[in-house]
């Protein structure tokens, strides 16, 4: 499993900028609200969850938006949705509950994952995420995050969470 050195790595070879802010471990989005003042753009929930068919999927959304998991299945084609084992999140994404990443897909080598991203989240700029662990936050740009998720070969599908519809 790759590091939050491996990571910053990639984002080095890849010409992703980023900055990161190391802060006392967070693990939900209430408590992380003193460290986002610190932190222009969009701040992210992250949702592993597994469907009735087995298919594994990554949620990322800005932290306020409602996400109606009974309704979610109906939209991006899955079967029920529910929360994905701790086991199998750090199997294919290397991380802990609440240490949930987008970045996490750096581990996912088999595609084993499917990627879904909030529209709100996509139009943020920058994009706030933790560095693998969730005792720092890392910032990037949305070209910069788009080239990360281009370079893992990870097209997201783009929910728009408020119409409940996916728009890409």
């Amino acid at each position: 499993m790759k590091t939050r050195a491996d990571l910053i790595a990639f984002f080095d070879a890849h010409d992703v900028d980023h900055a990161t802010l190391d802060h006392p471990p967070v693990f939900r989005v209430e408590e992380g609200l003193e460290i986002k003042k610190a932190l222009p753009g969009g701040h992210t929930k992250n949702l592993f969850l597994k469907d009735a068919k087995g298919q594994l999927w990554l949620i990322s959304a800005l932290g306020e938006t409602a996400i109606d998991l009974t309704k979610l299945h109906h939209v991006i084609g899955s079967g029920r949705l529910s929360f994905g084992p701790e086991a199998m999140m750090v199997e294919t994404l290397g991380v802990t509950p609440g240490s949930v990443t987008a970045f996490g897909l750096i581990n996912d080598g088999e595609r084993r994952v499917r990627f879904v991203l909030d529209k709100a989240l996509s139009e943020a700029d920058p994009v706030n995420f933790h560095p693998l662990k969730n005792d720092a936050t890392t910032a990037v740009s949305q070209a910069g995050f788009r080239r990360f998720l281009a370079a893992l070969g990870v097209e997201p599908m783009i929910v728009d969470f408020e119409a409940m519809a996916v728009v890409g």
